[in-house]
């Protein structure tokens, strides 16, 4: 595990430890690593866990997918992210979501029952760890409602300069990439790829943005824009 301790210690849920802390919690919560192919499921709808994950290198598409195969893409998490830690924090729960990896990468599972469970070392790092994820709860949960927030709009163009005003915000640049290729896009926003094709052309037209594949450049104020 030393070999990921430089990733480890950029993520917010070691915030505050040493390398022999993080090292320590390792162990406590038999956090092991595992390498995934491109699509390769890591948590499948219908499972339970007490496992979470943590992406060290590469990126995982968290999706929820109907019985007639619709889906919907919750979030992507890049290195540093985490995924699965409300299922494998709730005793008895069954997962809702499935987890697959959208390019080859390294996920390390951590035992999230474990940290929640008093260490029998009663270790300071180990209440550092549990500080830190109420933390990681906490930006999970602002996430989903930011998702909420677009999803709530009624139009496809609506939904398009919520999330890319949102971005533009994060980025602190009205020039910015989004994680998500075209289909993956029109799957976090609920919407049709084709519709949402039609309403990018407009928007170009309009002059109100610029697109290159994943590259987004805003080019005027669009928050009034999306009302009509």
């Amino acid at each position: 595990m030393k070999k990921y301790l430089n990733q480890l210690k950029r993520c917010p849920f070691f915030t505050g430890m040493t390398d022999e802390e993080i090292l320590a919690i390792l162990h406590c919560v038999s956090a092991r690593a595992l390498s995934v192919k491109k699509d390769q499921f890591i948590f499948r709808a219908g499972d339970a866990t007490e496992e979470m994950g943590l992406v060290l290198s590469g990126s995982v598409i968290i999706i929820q997918e109907d019985l007639w195969g619709h889906r919907n893409i919750m979030g992507k998490c890049l290195p540093g992210d985490f995924f699965g830690e409300p299922y494998a924090a709730t005793p008895g729960s069954v997962l809702n979501i499935s987890v697959t990896a959208s390019e080859d990468s390294v996920v390390l599972l951590l035992n999230i029952r474990k940290m929640l469970t008093t260490c029998p070392t009663a270790c300071d790092h180990h209440n550092k760890l549990t500080r830190n994820l109420v933390a990681v709860l906490a930006n999970k949960v602002l996430q989903f409602n930011e998702k909420i927030t677009h999803m709530s709009k009624r139009t496809t163009r609506e939904k398009l300069l919520s999330y890319l005003s949102s971005e533009a915000l994060r980025a602190g640049n009205t020039s910015f990439e989004i994680p998500y290729d075209r289909q993956q896009l029109a799957d976090f926003l609920c919407v049709e790829r084709a519709a949402m094709s039609v309403e990018l052309s407009k928007l170009q037209k309009e002059g109100l943005l610029k697109t290159t594949r994943n590259h987004f450049e805003l080019l005027k104020d669009t928050s009034e824009e999306g009302n009509h």
